[in-house]
């Protein structure tokens, strides 16, 4: 098992670790800062495809924290990276936001709704009809079935959302296809962010504050796992599952370090 002092890089979810409804959680700040000043390689993780790392960082700056766009991987790009390496130069019908279609859109692909290579589902704020009518007939012809999440719902003040697994999971039923399903809790996404800043299994630790996307993927993938209990799980969740993440932590404020770290030149 790898210990926490042998961890070279990281990867933390957002939402419930270093964010919540828009405020920095206590530490958060100080952590990024942190492996700012010591180089440490590390990436912000969400399996919402709405945003671009732009849009995301600039949220995050509202929130107090700085984190550099390149430094935020969606499953937005974690889709792209791996469309692009299945077919270089492909065409997809996507339904989705921005985050999704400059994604693919970097990655080289077409956006199409004529015989399109994929069909790629995302997260979303104006579902139509037409659209999921389309995306049935298309998946009908032979196109590959694809999403960025599983999330069946999101949040909002007013309460939960439908999200990217409900919008498939109407596809799935009309055209008896599954899509396969690149974000969180596939260790597909954690890997391909690990590629992003050449990082290894062995020194890699996860932070996220779910057991069924972030632990189990975390365990999957062959990194050291942290659940934080600032986000959706407390103690009573953990012993819901057959698994166990290699350390529990009241927040990311415990991974501060407390004194300042001399660096020898």
């Amino acid at each position: 098992m790898t210990r926490r002092d042998e961890i070279e890089c990281w990867l933390t979810d957002m939402d419930g670790v270093l964010v919540h409804e828009n405020q920095a959680l206590p530490g958060a700040s100080d952590l990024i800062q942190q492996w700012r000043d010591q180089s440490t390689p590390f990436l912000v993780l969400t399996n919402n495809s709405i945003f671009t790392p732009r849009d995301l960082a600039a949220r995050l700056r509202t929130s107090g924290l700085d984190v550099p766009e390149e430094s935020i991987w969606t499953s937005a790009l974690a889709t792209a990276d791996f469309l692009k390496s299945q077919m270089p130069g492909g065409s997809a019908y996507v339904i989705g936001e921005a985050g999704l279609t400059t994604a693919l859109h970097e990655a080289g692909f077409i956006m199409t709704d004529t015989n399109p290579d994929y069909v790629v589902v995302g997260e979303t704020r104006s579902y139509s009809f037409d659209a999921i009518t389309k995306a049935i007939r298309l998946i009908g012809k032979g196109a590959r079935f694809i999403s960025t999440n599983p999330d069946a719902t999101g949040p909002s003040a007013e309460g939960p959302l439908p999200a990217t697994g409900a919008v498939t999971a109407m596809i799935t039923k009309a055209t008896g296809r599954d899509p396969y399903v690149v974000g969180k809790p596939n260790p597909m996404m954690f890997r391909s962010a690990m590629n992003r800043i050449g990082a290894h299994s062995e020194n890699t630790a996860m932070i996220g504050d779910r057991m069924d996307t972030d632990v189990v993927a975390g365990i999957e993938a062959g990194l050291h796992t942290i659940l934080v209990l600032t986000g959706i799980s407390d103690p009573a969740e953990i012993e819901r599952y057959p698994f166990r993440p290699d350390e529990v932590l009241t927040g990311v404020h415990e991974l501060v370090a407390r004194e300042p770290i001399e660096t020898e030149f």
